[in-house]
């Protein structure tokens, strides 16, 4: 049973999953706005919110920053790493959380998967 189980599987391993994310959340930051199935966008949605934060506090006190920029640097690709703490960090400054919002497209004929749209506010 899933009870009290956080997060979803989406049929894949932990490494291919953690892989697909990494990249996803990449994406996400460089474009701004992605579209995908909706169980990915939302789960993408739980993921951005704390990294967000980490970025917002990395701008204040310079020990702080060096250690969570080295920890931005594990969770993204280099490029999203370094526009996440030069841009977003200022753009959401009055901002705790709710930083994407999800908006569901119609069905994808192919597979009639439920598709949607992630972006930033």
């Amino acid at each position: 049973m899933r009870h009290q189980k956080i997060g979803r599987k989406f049929g894949r391993t932990r490494k291919v999953r953690k892989a697909m994310l990494k990249t996803m959340l990449g994406s996400l930051i460089m474009c701004e706005r992605i579209s995908t199935t909706e169980a990915k966008a939302k789960e993408l949605k739980r993921l951005i919110d704390p990294i967000v934060n980490k970025a917002k506090k990395a701008r204040g006190d310079e020990t702080v920053r060096l250690s969570m920029v080295r920890e931005l640097h594990s969770l993204l690709p280099k490029m999203a790493a370094d526009k996440l703490n030069s841009d977003f960090s200022d753009r959401f400054t009055d901002r705790t959380s709710g930083y994407t919002r999800v908006v569901k497209l119609e069905a994808r004929k192919s597979d009639a998967a439920e598709v949607a749209i992630i972006e930033f506010v």
